[in-house]
């Protein structure tokens, strides 16, 4: 059972993998950099100040600092330092088959060694699900903020260093964390019961 489930996940990375254009490759890059997450924290916490004054604001920050803490160190400490799987980059039974992109400096983006968990899938979606679970009240879109976790994670796969499990995974390991800081943020949060509200329009 294992082994097939191994199979078919390599099967998948291969299969996504492969759609690959020359156009794209720096586009997923850039996607999966910080550069791409630095605007989406900076108007998650606009957005709390604006709706939810200063205190959200430092809720907010203090919550998503933790979130990225715990996702950050814990999906390498825990997981790939523990289950040591490689990398499809560093496989060599499907090495040779992976697209690969080459960095802005000219060298081949491999990524490091192992690969589960993978920390960007579980950081992305501790942070997008305790952003939504706190901005949720003051607008259900919000929840686009998930669309942002699939563009993240699929870039892991295009740029040829995780595998579909991988970022499930990864994304299951971040819900934990984003459910964890959450519960503790309510104790500092002005407005934990409210369910829908429109503050200060």
């Amino acid at each position: 059972m294992i082994e097939q489930i191994e199979q078919f996940d390599r099967y998948l990375f291969l299969a996504l993998n492969g759609l690959h254009a020359d156009w794209l490759d720096p586009v997923m890059w850039w996607l999966s950099s910080i550069v791409f997450m630095i605007p989406v924290f900076a108007f998650v916490l606009y957005y709390a100040y604006k709706k939810g004054k200063l205190r959200l604001a430092l809720i907010m920050l203090g919550g998503i600092g933790l979130c990225i803490l715990l996702s950050d160190r814990i999906s390498v400490e825990l997981f790939k330092e523990v289950f040591q799987r490689y990398r499809p980059t560093h496989n060599t039974e499907i090495g040779d088959l992976v697209h690969t992109v080459i960095k802005p400096n000219g060298e081949e983006y491999r990524g490091g060694m192992f690969s589960f968990v993978s920390s960007h899938a579980t950081n992305a979606m501790s942070i997008a699900l305790f952003s939504y679970l706190h901005l949720r009240r003051f607008n259900k879109k919000w929840s686009l903020l998930f669309l942002w976790v699939i563009i993240v994670s699929y870039t892991r796969i295009y740029l040829g260093v995780h595998y579909p499990s991988d970022l499930v995974c990864g994304a299951m390991l971040g819900s934990l964390f984003a459910g964890i800081v959450y519960w503790i943020s309510l104790k500092f949060d002005p407005y934990k019961n409210l369910n829908t509200v429109k503050i200060n329009e």
